[in-house]
């Protein structure tokens, strides 16, 4: 009856083992496999790689420089600075009340001639 018991306890042990083997087995080939796609997209990612480090680089964009402001042109009307100067402050005395209407058209027309 032991003898009987040990040949049990074996085939027992040796089902469990022959269960997990099995298992283990499918797990390594699942492994595997992903280990393949890996290793194929790394080898992609390096080819990508390869090729971008042997083409050239592209060339830098353009720089676009603003041209040098034109010079303000003089007015055409011949007036100076001092006129403009005298225009402004008629402008002042009339916004102020200082000068009516007549007064400031008077003064204005006297200065631009």
């Amino acid at each position: 009856m032991l003898r009987r018991r040990r040949l049990l306890r074996t085939a027992a042990v040796g089902g469990v083992a022959y269960a997990a083997g099995h298992h283990g087995g499918e797990k390594s080939a699942e492994q595997q496999q992903t280990d393949a796609q890996q290793n194929e997209q790394i080898a992609q990612v390096q080819d990508q790689q390869a090729v971008q480090q042997q083409q050239p680089p592209p060339p830098p964009p353009p720089v676009y420089q603003e041209p040098p402001p034109a010079a303000a042109p003089a007015p055409s009307s011949g007036l100076t600075d001092d006129d403009l100067a005298q225009l402004k402050q008629l402008g002042q005395l009339h916004d102020s009340g200082v000068l009516t209407d007549a007064e400031f058209e008077a003064a204005k027309q006297k200065i631009l001639g």
